[in-house]
């Protein structure tokens, strides 16, 4: 029996076993072993050299966005519309077979669009290019979940699924559980909080599950058996995502103004080319993107090429500046002068670990280099400080 038919029977175990009680420990072993079965799936088979025959683009730019979304509701459009690089759009379904790129040029930074080909329901078992696919979504900052406005809603969650069968978890956080396997000592479970969803049982169940047997386990929050299962399978990417609905021109006002208020949710028309700079900004909002100026001492600040910093992409603090500028610079710097809205005056005098927030402008000071031999006529090679060095006098000379 294969993997696929494996994860189809104990789903159907699952569907048929009623939830209470007394079972919830039956249905937390099962919840473990589609996991397990799942993660299998998307190994590479065994023997192969592990290039497979995936689309990926190579990154560039200060961000990346991915487009998913059912074949014909306009991810090819939208990408011509943004970014200027034309991707073939027609009336039929995959039109679009393999990884078109394009570059957004948006307040000064450059943000990576890929359009990839239409996924269908079964693409986390491998149809119709799914999993190439997805693959390529797990490497963006954020995905764009195209959604046609006129169909059902159901289309949002048949695609929420299937990203969540391959570990992406769209608009979460990562669950406040501690997890460490260790060599000996069993297993030792603890909780700040009172839990609701999981006993100790129901932990050593799902531990034994994956042959652990040396663990320790400290919930900070009332998680469920969903998020314990993602801590122990480690591999899991929680990803924001912004539920963009093309089409508006073909239905009512009423509809459109409902879709709007949806959380994470913005309404559009390719065709008409409506609120397009809504998604632009929307975008740069969940991005986080956060541009630091640079000036040089006693010159003007140069606006024209600022950093761009993420917290997704190594993070925001003076230390992350500097090594995106040289790696070496950290060890030179002996304060940063800050002009912006993370200082409280202007400027501010800050050490490195200092949050730089968009639109700052940073002044690196750089430590200044000793003269060998010490100062004035009192020649010394002390480490003590300048007024103590100086009284040191140097030994007579013989005669």
């Amino acid at each position: 029996m294969g993997i696929i038919e494996r994860i189809k029977e104990i789903e159907a175990e699952m569907a048929r076993t009623q939830k209470n009680k007394a079972t919830e420990y039956h249905l937390g072993q099962l919840k473990a072993k589609i996991a397990k079965l799942r993660t299998q799936l998307l190994e590479p088979p065994k023997g192969s050299s592990g290039a497979g025959e995936g689309f990926e683009v190579t990154k560039y730019g200060h961000g990346r966005v991915a487009l998913i979304g059912f074949p014909s509701v306009g991810k090819s459009t939208l990408l011509t519309l943004l970014t200027g690089t034309h991707s073939e759009a027609a009336s039929y379904e995959f039109t679009t077979l393999t990884c078109i790129p394009g570059i957004i040029h948006y307040n000064d930074t450059k943000i990576q669009l890929l359009d990839l080909p239409g996924i269908i329901e079964g693409a986390s078992e491998g149809k119709g290019r799914g999993r190439q696919v997805i693959a390529v979504s797990k490497s963006s900052d954020i995905v764009l979940m195209v959604l046609d406005a006129s169909k059902s809603e159901g289309h949002r969650q048949i695609l929420t699924k299937e990203l969540e069968a391959v570990g992406l978890r769209l608009n979460k956080r990562p669950p406040q559980i501690y997890f460490k396997k260790k060599k000996t000592g069993g297993i030792s479970f603890n909780s700040t909080i009172p839990l609701t969803h999981v006993d100790e049982k129901l932990c050593y169940q799902i531990l034994h599950e994956y042959k652990i047997h040396n663990a320790e386990v400290l919930f900070r929050e009332d998680a469920t058996v969903d998020d314990l299962i993602d801590v122990i399978e480690g591999n899991r990417k929680y990803m924001k995502c912004i539920y963009v609905y093309n089409k508006i021109d073909v239905i009512g006002i009423d509809d459109v103004d409902k879709l709007s208020r949806q959380p994470n949710s913005v309404v559009i028309s390719c065709n008409l080319k409506l609120n397009l700079d809504r998604l632009l900004a929307k975008m740069w909002e969940e991005m986080g993107l956060v541009r630091v100026y640079t000036k040089p001492q006693g010159q003007q600040p140069d606006f024209t090429d600022p950093v761009v910093l993420s917290a997704d992409r190594g993070g925001c603090s003076v230390e992350d500046f500097c090594n995106h500028i040289h790696r070496s610079l950290v060890k030179d710097v002996k304060y940063v002068l800050v002009w912006g809205i993370s200082a409280r005056h202007y400027p501010q005098h800050c050490g490195l670990s200092h949050v730089l927030q968009d639109e700052d402008v940073v002044q690196i000071v750089k430590k200044k280099e000793r003269e060998d031999g010490g100062r004035g006529r009192f020649k010394s090679h002390s480490n003590a400080p300048a007024r103590i060095s100086d009284r040191e006098k140097k030994a007579p000379l013989k005669q």
